[in-house]
């Protein structure tokens, strides 16, 4: 099923030369930050229609609902846009792994700066 974004929401949004916005996706419990992926038109608005996390795949050409063969789903809780309006940031509830590779976030294998003792 097509959704389409709300001509509000799409007149509002600053898309890349590929016609996509950065999604920005963080655990709605802890804050921890799991994942970033992007989105086109279509991809937001099923995410706000159906609270099933969707995305744009770059390198397959088409939409991919996480979880949908991982079983590793999230459910939205909220979707933000920030004040550049280029990027969004989605708080879900995780389960199973966030990353590709089965962990839990995309952001826990190369620390390339640790905090100050």
């Amino acid at each position: 099923m097509s959704h389409t974004l709300d001509p509000v929401i799409a007149g509002a949004l600053k898309r890349n030369e590929a016609g996509l916005v950065a999604a920005v996706v963080q655990d709605a419990t802890t804050g921890e930050v799991l994942m970033q992926a992007w989105m086109n038109d279509e991809a937001l608005a099923r995410t706000l229609a159906t609270r099933e996390a969707t995305y744009w795949s770059r390198s397959r050409s088409e939409l991919w609902i996480k979880g949908a063969t991982s079983g590793h789903t999230q459910h939205v809780r909220s979707v933000q846009l920030d004040c550049d309006a280029d990027t969004v940031l989605l708080r879900v509830d995780q389960v199973g792994g966030a990353c590709h590779t089965g962990d839990r976030t995309c952001f826990d294998a190369r620390v390339l700066l640790e905090e100050e003792a």
